[in-house]
């Protein structure tokens, strides 16, 4: 049997770093043979997703597109790739969905990320590791303010739960998440990541 790759995960709110990162370590000759994702897909449920996102539509009805995309995403890229011995890094993942949905679905259940959790269980891939961007709202919102596709996702009340439920899943599963803080300049969030992800290798 082919030795297991290892799942790594990106998460935090909107104008964290996160995706810029991402895309600086694809670049990096150290990851060449890395298998680099994200979550939304760029798929049709993935699409679809990005529909919901950018329209009025149900939030129940959003977190369960999301999921299946997350669904589609493990069946057809992240279970292949791991299995044939592959590393795997996924900018957002479930842990986003956990963080937002949750925020979203606030007095349709009693803990809505509880209830969002056990929808996943069983089925899901759940990362080896997560780094977590943390970051102040205030500070993320300003780093989104020159994009023009702007969603309802990017506002400072808003982000402010999610960090929070974010900090919260970071507490559930203290060996898998690493906080770092993003307030700072990208090269030094970029050297942050790479000593995380190289020593978490080795």
């Amino acid at each position: 049997m082919s030795m297991k790759g290892k799942l790594i995960t990106l998460e935090g709110i909107d104008g964290s770093g996160k995706s810029t990162i991402t895309a600086r370590l694809n670049s990096n000759p150290d990851f060449s043979d890395f298998i680099f994702t994200r979550e939304p897909t760029t798929g049709w449920i993935g699409e679809a997703v990005d529909r919901a996102i950018h329209s009025d539509t149900d939030n129940l009805a959003e977190l369960l597109l999301f999921t299946a995309d997350h669904a589609e995403h493990i069946s057809k890229l992240i279970l292949p790739a791991l299995e044939s011995g592959k590393n795997v890094i996924s900018d957002r993942y479930s842990g986003s969905r956990y963080a937002y949905q949750a925020v979203t679905l606030e007095g349709r259940f009693p803990d809505p990320m509880e209830w969002i959790q056990g929808i996943h269980k069983g089925w899901t891939v759940v990362p080896d590791l997560t780094i977590l961007f943390d970051i102040d709202p205030e500070i993320a919102v300003e780093r989104c303010g020159n994009r023009g596709d702007k969603t309802k996702f990017e506002k400072i009340g808003f982000l402010e739960s999610v960090r929070e439920n974010y900090l919260r899943l970071a507490k559930q599963d203290p060996e898998r998440f690493v906080v770092i803080c993003t307030d700072k300049n990208i090269d030094d969030i970029e050297s942050d990541v790479l000593d995380i992800i190289l020593s978490f290798l080795r």
